[in-house]
């Protein structure tokens, strides 16, 4: 498995420049930057915080996760991709740039995905809407074709399944690179467009008993997931996309409430970005309720 990440971690702020700007699918863009130092430190899980520089309006920058790694002819790291849906005016602007464009660009933030038992030989990655943009990286990782934040490739484990879900096919990401970076694919569509018609409980359904599921995606479908691998005793880890303003744990905008034995409540507040992104779904109180 990768180094580890738990904190102290470095972070690097800097001046990126876009190498190109592709889109993937509706409304869905590549975005590959040109940021040998930050690249170099990134895990799977991470994050990027992502600003236009010159603008104050918007003023702070966006999370974005590590969709994957940039290597040039010669297999040097050069960089590192991010993929985004455009929801707003930080993402429209972001679809419009072109090659050569400056973009700031700080992290790796927040710590990378849990280190899998040795024991699991089958890891289940579950993402719903844009969620699977954490997952290439992560599937490469653990199938052993690249190495992450200074660390030699090394095979985790022998399959990685990919169920992911969108409304339509048009809206389903990527599902060319799952295919090469190794990753068996079930795409969900609700209007039975691609793949199997349903959500990606009932993908799930449609598996093998999963041994280790880490999901991302919106709330509801977490709460589903989380549901699901509960009732079936299934280990359950979720990659939260919850927004935030620094990045850095100073604003305290992104809190969860994690179950918590030393607190009178049962529960305390935990920052995403900084003790997540990702998180035991057990331990997250509104998943539980």
């Amino acid at each position: 498995m990768a180094a580890n990440c738990s904190s102290p971690r470095p972070c690097v702020h800097q001046a990126a420049t876009v190498l190109a700007n592709d889109q993937l699918a509706e409304r869905t863009w590549r975005l590959r930057l040109q940021c040998p130092e930050v690249a170099a430190l990134a895990q799977p899980g991470q994050f990027f915080m992502v600003r236009l520089p010159g603008r104050t309006d918007p003023l702070l920058g966006r999370p974005f996760a590590l969709y994957d790694t940039v290597l040039d002819a010669g297999g040097a790291l050069i960089g590192l991709e991010i993929v985004h849906l455009v929801v707003g005016k930080v993402t429209t602007l972001l679809s419009g740039l072109k090659p050569g464009d400056p973009v700031e660009i700080w992290g790796p933030l927040g710590t990378c995905f849990p280190e899998v038992p040795a024991h699991v030989k089958r890891v289940t990655l579950v993402a719903g809407g844009i969620g699977q943009t954490p997952f290439l990286a992560y599937t490469r990782e653990l199938l052993g074709r690249r190495g992450f934040g200074g660390a030699a490739p090394h095979k985790v484990v022998d399959k990685v399944e990919l169920v992911y879900g969108a409304r339509r096919q048009s809206l389903l990401a990527g599902l060319d690179a799952f295919v090469e970076a190794g990753a068996i694919e079930l795409p969900c569509t609700e209007d039975g467009s691609l793949g199997l018609k349903g959500r990606v409980t009932d993908g799930l359904d449609t598996c093998d008993k999963p041994e280790w599921i880490v999901a991302c995606g919106p709330d509801p479908m977490l709460h589903a997931v989380a549901r699901w691998a509960r009732e079936r005793s299934v280990p359950c880890h979720v990659s939260l996309e919850t927004p935030m303003a620094c990045g850095l744990g100073i604003c305290f905008s992104c809190v969860v409430k994690v179950a918590s034995g030393e607190q009178a409540s049962g529960w305390d507040y935990q920052r995403v970005c900084i003790e997540g992104p990702t998180f035991d779904a057990a331990s997250l109180v509104e998943l539980n309720q």
